[in-house]
């Protein structure tokens, strides 16, 4: 099961279902104050939902079999099953689309004959997507897992989820072995979402009255602050590296989740905490969120999570949580920075750094390897640069950033403002290009890449789990 880092407390996800107001099965395009224009976490609620009510009779009539809910999942007094805990976002500016993954699994389950009619297939992973209209889920049938298989057309339109019509499909009917139940009527739909509120702009700051008399002496600047500062706010935009993006959207999907977001062509990452040492040119900074990268065809499946700058100087460490097809590791030492051109000096209570070259370490490059072909990168090789601002004033105004694709100067320091981030890198190139992508990957050294993060709660947890197909 997939799922989300959301580092919300309960009393959020108690403010955030007040100002849905009395029913959260309503979008929150609907809710007072105007629609909102920024992507909002999903952070509580549930989807009902009972495959087929004469599927669940056959299981447990005919053949004398069973219905096992798991990993969070309920049976309701009507039979029909409940899955929980969700994660994923709203998109008012992408379409109104509401992506949400479901934490739960349901076994259908038979013995085998003469008792019986000898079959099991589990549900797991229930995803929604108000976009395409699908109802997916991970199916284990005969010992093979397929991974996101699409089981159900869902009549999302509007802003409600309640009551919903589904059509089962060609996929589900093999699933639950009878051509029988292809578009046929499945059980009706609830999905109920709780999305935790944008953070609303700030009040402008009334003006300060003329003073009737002139100023005996001018402000004088503030010096650096001695010793350790503590960060008070902060955003990085960044893409890891443009040509595997492109690669993986030329038939595939990045999904930004936990706290990272779309911008244009990059993606901004939320603030964690921090530390500012001006004097001894120190930056310790760890942001939130999470970019999941998959590309079926060539059975990529790996996660880039939590960034954290660590810079003294004029170099710095970028360390990621990875999650690939070897496992899952924390604070892999990812890129090296150059930071040659930075003071670390604030402005306005502002350290803003644009477009910081980045290139791999080992572990960042051998991340992605596979077992065919080892790593298409080594140490070295050009990344997508970062920007990012930190701020040590409560007051302070963070610079706004445009994620563009055009590679950055890589000219850094506390100017206060950014521009364009740069998201073009070179290199890395082995074994030549893929034709008609613009990528530099081969197709050979991705296809046995895979790899699924599931955060839950207030922390992370990784699992790492290989799509095979499915044998059915």
């Amino acid at each position: 099961m997939s799922s989300i880092r959301r580092p919300i407390s309960l009393a959020a996800a108690v403010l955030t279902a007040a100002a849905l107001g009395t029913t959260a099965f309503v979008l929150p395009a609907q809710a007072a104050g105007g629609p909102p224009t920024q992507p909002m976490e999903i952070i509580g609620g549930s989807l009902d939902w009972g495959v087929l009510a004469s599927y669940r009779a056959y299981v447990t009539g005919m053949a004398k079999g069973t219905i096992t809910v798991a990993d969070g999942a309920k049976q309701n007094e009507d039979g029909t099953l409940r899955f929980v805990e969700p994660t994923g976002q709203y998109d008012p500016a992408g379409g109104h689309v509401v992506k949400a993954a479901f934490k739960g699994s349901v076994t259908f389950s038979s013995p085998a004959p003469p008792t019986g009619h000898g079959f099991e297939v589990k549900l797991s992973d229930i995803r929604i997507d108000t976009g395409t209209k699908n109802l997916t889920a991970d199916v284990t049938k005969s010992g093979t897992t397929t991974q996101d298989v699409p089981l159900a057309k869902v009549a999302f339109a509007g802003q409600t989820m309640t009551n919903l019509a589904t059509a089962l499909t060609k996929e589900a009917a093999d699933a639950l072995g009878s051509p029988g139940y292809e578009n046929k009527a499945g059980d009706p739909l609830t999905a109920k979402l709780e999305f935790k509120q944008p953070t609303p702009d700030p009040e402008p700051t009334p003006p300060k009255p003329t003073p009737t008399k002139p100023t005996p002496t001018a402000p004088q600047p503030t010096a650096p602050a001695d010793g350790v500062q503590k960060v008070l706010s902060g955003k990085l935009t960044w893409g890891v590296k443009e040509s595997f993006r492109r690669y993986v959207l030329g038939a595939g999907s990045i999904t930004p989740a936990g706290g990272a977001a779309k911008n244009g062509d990059l993606y901004d990452f939320a603030f964690g905490k921090g530390e500012l040492d001006v004097k001894k040119k120190k930056l310790n900074a760890s942001f939130e969120g999470n970019l999941r990268f998959q590309y079926a065809a060539h059975g990529i499946d790996m996660t880039f999570a939590n960034p954290r700058v660590d810079a003294t100087g004029k170099t710095g460490t970028l360390y990621l949580d990875v999650k690939n097809a070897s496992g899952s590791k924390t604070a892999v030492p990812f890129a090296t920075l150059d930071l040659s051109k930075t003071d670390y000096k604030t402005k306005n209570g502002v350290l803003a750094l644009n477009a910081v070259p980045a290139a791999f370490t080992a572990e960042g490059a051998e991340a992605f390897a596979n077992n065919a072909t080892g790593s298409m990168y080594k140490a070295g090789d050009a990344i997508d640069p970062l920007t990012f601002a930190v701020a040590v004033d409560k007051d302070a105004t963070l610079p706004t950033t445009t994620g563009g694709t055009t590679g950055g100067t890589g000219t850094t320091g506390g100017t206060g403002t950014t521009g364009g981030t740069g998201g073009s890198a070179g290199g890395g190139s082995v074994g030549g290009n893929l034709a008609n992508t613009g990528a530099e990957i081969p197709a050979t050294a991705l296809l046995t890449t895979s790899g699924v993060v599931i955060a839950a709660g207030a922390g992370a947890m990784f699992l790492a789990r290989r799509r095979r197909t499915a044998q059915v």
